[in-house]
């Protein structure tokens, strides 16, 4: 019989685990407290636990996690972590400090499929969805640094690397779950943010399994003939389609929604632009994060001038919209928003 990913199983199915082995109840609560709490991630670490337990669970099952590979540094403080996963595979996760808060930005799949023409994970194509265990390992291992070294926790997570996260919606959810149990981690569902290219059919899911974080859309282009020459996945999901799952969402959370712009300079930083963005929000709130476009190697793109970026932040501000501008940290280590590609 093929081993299973202990960390996959949710906890009703360690319950049921800990039934077929003749273990009492209280036995299930303890290893869901071991994997998730205590971030144990050997049957040896499970020291209340008999040896003969741990054998018969040593026997069916394993840990799908991650290890760090890489720690690279920037000089304004931002860290990039490679992480190597089991079958050899690498993805990238950052730690993100600032004053206020310890931000973990954590990658969904390896690659993404869906090739956005501006970002360089785009560019890699798609390889695999990760585990739940591979998700949740990014931030205790991005978080046990911040401790060892900023002698702070994380404090924020956003699934905002590698991969779009609902093309790997139940290892993503299954993720958050563990991430925000009370008897797991217990992080607040409101410091984390799930960001999406905008598949119309999961954001409508999220609203009807009562997704209790934050979405934030990538848009970046407020037209479709744009959209869909620089991503790919408006053909299937058109600003029509988005407007609609946004309202359905917003109508059934009454959340705010984070909408991700970053400025191209000539393609989508006119104010032209700066009123069909406005015009796409009218049916939801939103709060617009305008982000500083970050280049790597072989793309074509440039960020706007500040002149532009001005205007156009300034015309949705008059339009009373909650408009911030995003600075980008790590860009000197290609830790930055877009930047992240397997090497």
């Amino acid at each position: 019989m093929e081993k299973q990913d202990i960390l996959s199983l949710s906890h009703q199915e360690i319950v049921a685990v800990c039934e077929q082995l003749g273990e009492k109840s209280f036995r299930a609560q303890q290893l869901f407290e071991w994997l998730w709490n205590k971030k144990a991630r050997s049957f040896d670490e499970l020291t209340n636990m008999s040896k003969q337990f741990r054998e018969k669970l040593a026997e069916a099952y394993y840990f799908k996690t991650v290890t760090i590979s890489n720690i690279q540094k920037s000089k304004d403080g931002t860290q990039k972590f490679v992480f190597r996963l089991g079958d050899g595979a690498h993805i990238e996760g950052v730690l993100i400090p600032s004053r206020e808060r310890i931000t973990a930005c954590i990658s969904s799949q390896v690659g993404c499929g869906l090739a956005c023409e501006f970002c360089a994970t785009g560019t890699m194509g798609f390889t695999r969805n990760l585990s739940v265990g591979e998700i949740t390992d990014q931030l205790f291992a991005i978080e046990q640094v911040a401790i060892q070294e900023l002698e702070r926790p994380v404090t924020n997570v956003v699934y905002m690397g590698m991969g779009e996260p609902l093309q790997n919606y139940e290892h993503v959810m299954a993720s958050i779950a563990r991430i925000t149990d009370t008897k797991g981690h217990a992080m607040a569902p409101s410091r984390i943010t799930v960001s999406t290219a905008g598949i119309s059919k999961f954001i409508k899911k999220l609203a009807d399994d009562n997704f209790a974080c934050n979405l934030a859309i990538s848009l970046h282009f407020p037209d479709d003939e744009r959209r869909t020459k620089y991503m790919p996945v408006n053909k299937a999901n058109n600003l029509n389609s988005l407007s609609d799952a946004l309202a359905y969402y917003h109508q059934k959370t009454k959340k705010r929604i984070s909408i991700e712009y970053a400025l191209l300079h000539g393609i989508n930083d006119s104010i032209e632009d700066a009123s069909l963005l406005a015009h796409f929000t009218k049916r939801f709130p939103v709060k617009i994060n305008i982000i500083e476009y970050n280049s790597f190697h072989g793309s074509s793109f440039k960020p706007s001038k500040a002149k532009k970026q001005e205007a156009f932040v300034s015309f949705l501000q008059k339009l009373n919209l909650i408009v911030n501008i995003r600075h980008s940290k790590g860009k000197d280590i290609d830790a930055a928003c877009g930047q992240l590609i397997k090497r």
